[in-house]
């Protein structure tokens, strides 16, 4: 574990009031029940009348975040002493990311900093350290305009989420083989739950050490590739789990096909879009990398937490957590 995890999981939090965005997606739920754990008193806004259960102690409000006029409106609601972004765009497709990971948050931290907001922390992504998709771009271009802000900011960069490599378990257990590309040894991850994350992002918010840090985190345990996903499932269903081997040469196919087509169809350059990004994740490792080395790092890739994804695959496995990727599902 880093010292600035190690410093998070330990030290006692002071309360602030807290104005949190993506609170419906599963880390903006856990990242608000964090934050009233370490009782901070926690403000959402949601698009729904009716917030999920988990959020009921939450102060609601509805707004739009792509409005300009809701964000003000909300944000002088009441004298917030820190933002929190869990926000992030359904997609990925460069329309959609760049109206949220960039847009929304550009007009939310306008907003924060006509109210005199002291703190923002956001929740980033990994990937962003080898942007090759416009979302990882679009990310990029907020984090550069939250560093120039006259704001206290701190960025977290998670690595892989526990979900994200749920998705081949049902294909799995209706008996159809765990797809991987190449020899299923391309990359690798220490990925961390919701939980974990949600409790990372709480403790941030009053560590004065994490101002003005980019913080990368993954979860405890060594790094994992899709081989050693399929060991774990094979250890907690009990038999062997069949594996087929996807050459990456089909993806590209599948890819320049789709951009083909999509010159004509905006629905079909959208999907070629998709593809790109399963394509970045079947070769790139959720890890920190090292820019000098041109590698990815697991030793310079902090742990923090307790989860493990086999304690996560064994909750699945028996019924007591459903698939809920939504719009990121790309097994079936």
């Amino acid at each position: 574990m880093s010292r600035t995890a190690a410093r998070l999981g330990s030290m006692k939090n002071d309360s602030l009031h807290i104005l949190l965005f993506g609170a419906t997606g599963t880390i903006g739920r856990a990242t608000a029940l964090a934050c009233q754990n370490a009782g901070h008193r926690v403000t959402i806004v949601t698009r729904q009348a009716a917030p999920a259960a988990e959020l009921r102690g939450c102060i609601h409000h509805i707004g739009d975040v792509t409005n300009p006029d809701d964000l003000s409106r909300i944000v002088a609601s009441a004298p917030f002493d820190a933002i929190v972004s869990c926000l992030a765009s359904r997609t990925g497709t460069p329309r959609d990311a760049w109206a949220i990971d960039h847009a929304a948050h550009s007009a939310i931290l306008q907003a924060a900093l006509a109210a005199g907001i002291a703190r923002f922390v956001q929740l980033s992504a990994i990937c962003v350290q080898k942007p090759k998709l416009e979302f990882q771009r679009a990310k990029l271009a907020f984090e550069a305009e939250l560093q120039r802000a006259p704001i206290n900011w701190t960025i977290v960069r998670p690595t892989a989420f526990f979900k994200s490599l749920s998705g081949q378990i049902n294909r799995v257990q209706s008996g159809k083989p765990f797809l991987v590309f190449g020899n299923g040894q391309l990359t690798r991850c220490r990925p961390i739950s919701d939980r974990d994350l949600g409790q990372f992002i709480a403790a941030s918010l009053t560590d004065p050490a994490t101002n003005g840090q980019i913080l990368p985190i993954g979860g405890p345990g060594p790094a994992i590739s899709p081989m050693d996903q399929v060991a774990l499932l094979e250890r907690i269903l009990g038999h062997p789990v069949r594996v087929k081997h996807v050459p990456l040469w089909f993806m590209d196919s599948i890819i320049g096909v789709l951009s083909l087509m999509g010159r004509v169809s905006l629905r079909l350059a959208d999907q070629a879009h998709l593809a790109r990004i399963g394509r970045y994740y079947a070769t790139e490792s959720m890890l920190v990398w090292d820019p000098i080395a041109k590698t990815y790092r697991a030793d310079q890739t902090p742990q923090f937490g307790h989860d493990t994804l086999e304690g996560y695959y064994t909750d699945f496995v028996s019924g007591k957590l459903s698939d809920d990727r939504g719009d990121h599902a790309v097994w079936s």
